[in-house]
């Protein structure tokens, strides 16, 4: 699965998976000095359940510890997903 990394406009930026020109599942994020705050996600309804949020999630960690970022979980996917697991600790603002 490819996620493309999106800059939105104005310090808003995405990872996407496209299929046909069809938006399938996306996670956006506003970047706030070195702080990425997660605000958003979303997967199609014929994706459901096959771990499309966590990929998309785990994108945009991959993409704040490379660019030495920390993240806000807003949306409640990622907010659910940091009390969850530890394997987020490293990035949690």
């Amino acid at each position: 699965m490819d996620f493309q990394y999106k800059e939105l406009g104005d310090d808003v930026f995405a990872y996407q998976y496209q299929q046909n020109g069809e938006k399938l599942g996306e996670i956006t994020w506003t970047l706030l000095g070195d702080i990425m705050v997660l605000d958003h996600t979303y997967v199609s309804d014929t994706l459901r359940g096959q771990g499309i949020a966590k990929k998309l999630l785990d994108k945009a960690a991959s993409y704040a510890r490379q660019n030495e970022l920390k993240i806000d979980a807003v949306c409640s996917y990622v907010v659910a997903a940091f009390n969850k697991s530890t394997e987020y600790d490293d990035v949690k603002a």
